[in-house]
C-alpha cells in the first residue's frame, strides 16, 4: 500500500448577522463568516489537505471565488466533488483530522453531528473523522472573535495503479 498526506488551512472574517456554518453544521451564534460560498472554514481546510494529498492543487483552484457558481454554495457540495476528484485520480481516503481555532462559540456539542456530516459527505466512516477545537486564549483575531481558522490533515491511499 502507498500512502500521501495532506494538510490544508483556511481562516474567515466574523461578521454579525451571517450564518455560522462549520463542518456542514449550521452552529447558532450572532456572529458568522464572511466568504463567496456559505465560508464553511472547517470543511474548506478539509477540501485543501485532500486536494494537496493528491497533488490536485488547492479549492480555489477547483472552486474560484471569482466564478459565479460558486456564489453562497454550500460547501458540502465542494467537499464531494473534491472527494469525486481524488477517487478520479485512484485515491480513497484513509482518515481526516482537522481543528478549528476559535474564541467563541463553543463547538462541543456540535462536533458529533460534524463528524456524521462529513463521513457522509466523503464516503468515510466516522471513526476515520476527527474533528476538535480549540480557543486561542483571547490572543490573536480569533481570540478577539474576528474570524475563525481551521487546520486539517488527510491520509489517503492509492487505490489504482
Amino acid at each position: 500500500m502507498k500512502f500521501r498526506t495532506g494538510i490544508g488551512y483556511d481562516v474567515h472574517q466574523l461578521k454579525e448577522g451571517l450564518p455560522l456554518w462549520l463542518g456542514g453544521v449550521l452552529v447558532p451564534h450572532s456572529k458568522g463568516l464572511v466568504g463567496h460560498s456559505d465560508a464553511d472554514v472547517l470543511i474548506h481546510a478539509i477540501c485543501d489537505a485532500l486536494l494537496g494529498a493528491a497533488a490536485l492543487g488547492d479549492i480555489g483552484k477547483h472552486f474560484p471565488d471569482t466564478d459565479p457558481a460558486y456564489k453562497g454554495i454550500d460547501s458540502k457540495i465542494l467537499l464531494k466533488k473534491v472527494c469525486e476528484l481524488i477517487r478520479l485520480k485512484g485515491y480513497e481516503i484513509g482518515n481526516i483530522d482537522a481543528i478549528l481555532c476559535m474564541q467563541k462559540p463553543k463547538v462541543a456539542p456540535y462536533i458529533s453531528k460534524m463528524r456524521e456530516t462529513l463521513a457522509a459527505c466523503t464516503g468515510v466512516d466516522i471513526d476515520y473523522i476527527s474533528v476538535k477545537a480549540t480557543t486561542t486564549e483571547h490572543l490573536g483575531f480569533e481570540g478577539r472573535e474576528e474570524g475563525i481558522s481551521a487546520i486539517a490533515t488527510a491520509l489517503i491511499e492509492i487505490t489504482k495503479a
